[in-house]
């Protein structure tokens, strides 16, 4: 029971860290509006790391990298305190966290466009002209251009966020079964 409790916990801290690192890295991507309420707390949140990490690792072409590593490191992190819970040795398991990482932050990303698209929709129908929407209209414009050039509105209803919905639970199917196709040769 300490164990599930303890899990749950690092879990929750370690998944905020790297929620707001990539909501971080994707706003400045898609060049969302920083003076919102979102922008002002992911910017609160996630400065005590990135500003230092902007000193050592740059940014390139105009993506902010130390977001992004700052993600990383936070995945890494929850996936060697895990691991250490769980009783294994950081010594033992260290090319294993790091894969665990990369595979945890894929899976952060795809939660977190997961979660941007259901706000997105819920704003437009609840209140399309919160202060907060033109950061997740930002957000959703790029995944939602995907599915729009191929599949017009129907009946003035546009699908494309159904279908980004649909293909996000693809790749995380494709995701969570990746690691045990990898070890048993693809079968």
């Amino acid at each position: 029971m300490f164990e599930q409790i303890a899990n749950l916990l690092v879990q929750t801290a370690f998944g905020l860290i790297i929620f707001l690192a990539l909501g971080r890295f994707f706003m400045q991507a898609v060049r969302a509006p920083f003076r919102n309420p979102v922008g002002h707390f992911v910017i609160a949140l996630t400065d005590w790391a990135v500003l230092p990490l902007r000193r050592v690792v740059p940014t390139f072409r105009g993506y902010d990298l130390p977001s992004l590593v700052f993600a990383w490191i936070a995945a890494f992190a929850e996936r060697a305190v895990l691991f250490s819970l769980a009783g294994g040795g950081l010594a033992t398991g260290g090319s294993l966290l790091l894969v665990a990482s990369l595979f945890e932050l894929a899976r952060a990303c795809l939660h977190l466009g997961l979660f941007v698209v259901i706000i997105q929709v819920i704003l437009s129908w609840v209140s399309p002209y919160s202060p907060i929407a033109p950061v997740f209209d930002a957000l959703t414009r790029p995944l939602y251009g995907i599915f729009r050039r191929f599949i017009p509105p129907i009946g003035n209803i546009d699908l494309s966020p159904l279908f980004v919905v649909l293909l996000i639970q693809v790749l995380l199917i494709a995701l969570d079964n990746a690691p045990r196709m990898m070890l048993t040769g693809m079968h």
